[in-house]
């Protein structure tokens, strides 16, 4: 239900109350309530070099990569926000190929929307001070894993093995 305790107005303690289905904090004193709407998050299906791009933060397990992620900025589009997050934390400008999907991370309260973008050959990555590693995948090595963006790369993989069927 959120990590809201005391109401942010008034100061009083939240009390749980149920409000459109679902139990919430309310504060009894001045009648808010948290929601506690989950947060949206764009995250980047990078190409650039041949392979897939997959990025390790900060404090990170050391075999631990994933999609470059970052939270969309109030009055940004997902697009704008998908391509500041892969220019902020991989100095690449990227050009948006394809939208992949939408995706629920509850465990974290977020909203995934996840794009397929791809940066010139050229460019070189300059990691920012969030990252600490970077690693080229081959297509065919790519595999996805079983929650959040991890179910995008596996639509986006389904999607490029279909199309790639066609042809």
């Amino acid at each position: 239900m959120g990590s809201f305790k005391f109401c942010p107005r008034c100061g009083k303690e939240l009390v749980v109350q149920e409000h459109a289905g679902r139990p919430r904090p309310t504060c009894p004193g001045d009648g808010f309530v948290h929601w506690g709407n989950p947060t949206p998050v764009v995250a980047a299906i990078i190409e650039h070099k041949g392979a897939v791009l997959l990025a390790r933060g900060r404090g990170w397990p050391e075999k631990f990569f994933a999609l470059v992620t970052g939270f969309l900025e109030a009055g940004e589009t997902p697009e704008a926000g998908v391509l500041r997050e892969v220019k902020e934390e991989l100095s690449l400008d990227v050009e948006i190929v394809s939208l992949v999907g939408v995706y629920p991370f509850e465990l974290k309260n977020e909203l995934i929307i996840c794009w397929h973008v791809r940066a010139r050959d050229e460019q070189e990555v300059k990691l920012s001070d969030e990252l600490e590693a970077f690693k080229y995948i081959a297509h065919e090595k790519l595999r996805p894993w079983d929650m959040g963006t991890g179910l995008a790369v596996r639509d986006w993989l389904k999607a490029r093995s279909a199309a790639a069927g066609r042809t």
